[in-house]
């Protein structure tokens, strides 16, 4: 057959369609990172997918589950490439239905979906050119569900993102992680994997699915500050919208993410996000039931946005296809909810509370603020201390019903304060939300009040840590770490306006270090610690007493250091000092957070 020639003038058409392309794109490479991030603020809530090979076995490997992370089996396991690659003959999902994935994402009320391209075990779940163990060339299933998601995506409005772990590839010999098969990785070459396949393959993602909201890298490891900064700039270069992730390691990445299921204390100025499973898992795996409730999964997504972060929760499809049952309805809770209160997320922003109140959290928006009232008052009060605004109405969010409130503006102890009547019973089971109109900007005293039920909570990220330049010391947003020097200590500020007896513990954590097979979750204790305030002091050991639950992702590690009196409302210093920090393992002292519970509310627990 005969190639049709163009004639002059469509020629030069096309090269003027070709130019305004190229001019719009060259446009396009003065976004900067704000313009970029503008969506991913606004959006609060995405849907992360973990599908793979792994789906197949499922957590278990010749008769054996193993623990963790069913998408971790090849690791878990050491299962050789010859015997795990053959599973790519047996992937045939049949019942995958891009639209049907997409529009469960968009009826949950996520903006944005998340779905692994290549996870660590090195298939690629899309068509590549750059390796030949792809879902199409390896599989009996030969179609590129990638594709089919993009435009499913595209139709029901959501930002379509891709997972890409860029350095870990446990096929590959010189991909990091495989030490089984290929031996340490500091006797392999990653330089020439990153080149022919971690640069190809992302590259391929970026531009052959059309637009893409972010890439999520995962796991650097060795990856020095150069080759992730040529993933990043490559990303910019070929999507200047699109955003990087900070997995891609050396603080490159143009947003913050947390560790797996990971909540800060509080509030925290910098974009970040939260990755979260519904179960334990992120792949599928069949014997895995441990399944969060919807109220878990919406208070998670409340307290992520009121801290000023992206909720990504993650859903593991089958081998068929299929997402499991459970994570289905799960979504459908959270969607039913956010229908109702979306406007108390959506592109609203963390309210200038570092520390939340005890009975939930607050968003803020122009003009407004957004109480999410997680434990609703029996005595039909709810009381908020600091803000100095004025406010001019106080409304149930569900039906817009109107509430009486009394606000005191002074500087008593306790003031500024606002008491709200609500009505006796929660109008959501989940989470009630109430809007305040108020006058101006959020402007919030920076105090530590004591709460309507006494209590004072002093969280380890408020603590003024003394002596820091100092070694042996770290603030991060979960509070304090890696306490191993006497010669510092903390102190706290806070104003009491109910005096009385209170117990004073101390709220830790066991710190999680390494990766892989050498991945250890330990709480370092036998701390001898010195607790002052009030004119009184305390001597006590930071042990493991009792353990308390505050969310489905996260366990405290309580020590009880003892009794004292507070006899007069007003302003106190507590210190906290050491006087021998236990460093065996590494850990040093970890203080989340001290708090005074009045004794005839600790007789009533």
């Amino acid at each position: 057959m005969k190639t049709p020639t163009l004639s002059i003038p469509m020629r030069i058409l096309v090269v003027a369609i070709i130019c305004l392309s190229l001019s719009e794109g060259l446009a396009q490479t003065t976004l900067t990172n704000e313009q970029r991030l503008q969506w991913f603020r606004d959006a609060k809530f995405g849907l992360f997918i973990h599908w793979g090979l792994y789906a197949l076995p499922a957590g278990e490997w010749k008769g054996i589950v193993y623990p963790g992370a069913s998408e971790w089996i090849m690791y878990r396991a050491q299962v050789p490439v010859k015997e795990y690659e053959p599973l790519a003959q047996q992937f045939n999902p049949t019942r995958f239905n891009a639209e049907e994935w997409a529009r469960l994402a968009r009826d949950a009320g996520m903006k944005y979906l998340v779905i692994t391209s290549k996870h660590h075990d090195g298939f690629a779940m899309y068509h590549s050119a750059a390796s030949k163990y792809n879902i199409v060339d390896a599989t009996p299933f030969k179609r590129d569900p990638m594709k089919e998601l993009a435009d499913a995506c595209k139709k029901y409005d959501l930002k379509f993102c891709f997972y890409y772990s860029q350095a870990q590839d446990w096929h590959e010999a010189n991909g990091l992680g495989n030490d089984w098969d290929f031996g340490p990785d500091s006797m392999k070459t990653f330089s020439q994997y990153f080149v022919e396949k971690a640069i190809p393959q992302v590259r391929e993602i970026l531009t052959e699915y059309g637009p893409i909201g972010l890439i999520w890298f995962d796991t650097p490891r060795t990856m020095n500050a150069a080759q992730s900064k040529e993933l990043a700039n490559l990303v910019h270069q070929l999507q200047p919208a699109c955003l990087v992730d900070g997995r891609i390691g050396n603080e490159m990445g143009d947003y913050k993410t947390k560790g797996d299921n990971r909540l800060p204390s509080g509030a925290t100025e910098m974009d970040w996000e939260t990755p979260a499973t519904m179960n334990t898992s992120w792949g599928f795996k069949k014997s895995d039931d441990n399944w969060k409730s919807p109220k878990q999964l919406i208070r998670a997504l409340v307290e992520v946005t009121a801290k000023g972060g992206n909720y990504l929760l993650n859903v593991g499809p089958t081998d068929e296809g299929i997402i499991p049952g459970p994570s289905v309805q799960r979504l459908k809770d959270v969607g039913a909810w956010l229908k109702v209160h979306g406007e108390a997320v959506y592109g609203t922003r963390m309210a200038p509370w570092t520390i939340p109140p005890e009975w939930g959290m607050i968003t803020s928006a122009q003009g407004k603020l957004y109480l999410h009232v997680f434990d609703w008052p029996t005595d039909g009060k709810l009381e908020l201390h600091g803000l100095k605004n004025r406010v001019s109405t106080a409304s149930l969010l569900d039906d817009h019903t109107r509430l009486k409130f009394e606000q005191k503006l002074g500087e008593k102890p306790g003031e500024p304060s606002l008491l709200i009547t609500v009505p006796a019973t929660p109008p959501d089971s989940n989470v009630s939300v109430i809007a305040l109109d108020i006058e101006g900007p959020p402007n919030v005293s920076p105090q530590i009040f004591q709460e309507k039920s006494g209590t004072v909570t002093l969280f380890g990220l408020l603590a003024q840590v003394h002596n820091a330049g100092m070694p042996g010391i770290r603030k991060d947003d979960t509070g304090i770490r890696d306490w191993t020097n006497g010669d510092n200590w903390l102190s706290w500020d806070f104003t009491i306006d109910r005096p009385g007896r209170f117990r004073i513990d101390l709220g830790s954590y066991a710190i999680t270090s390494g990766s892989g097979r050498t991945r250890k979750t330990l709480f370092e204790g036998g701390h001898q610690l010195m607790l002052g305030v009030a004119g009184q002091g305390l001597s006590f050991k930071a042990d493991s007493s009792r353990t308390e639950r505050p969310s489905p992702y996260f366990t405290d590690v309580v020590s009880e250091a003892g009794e004292v009196t507070i006899s007069a409302p007003g302003s106190y210093t507590l210190q906290l000092r050491a006087k021998q920090l236990v460093t065996f393992q590494g850990n040093g002292c970890v203080v989340r957070w001290i708090r005074l519970r009045p004794v005839q509310e600790e007789a009533r627990r």
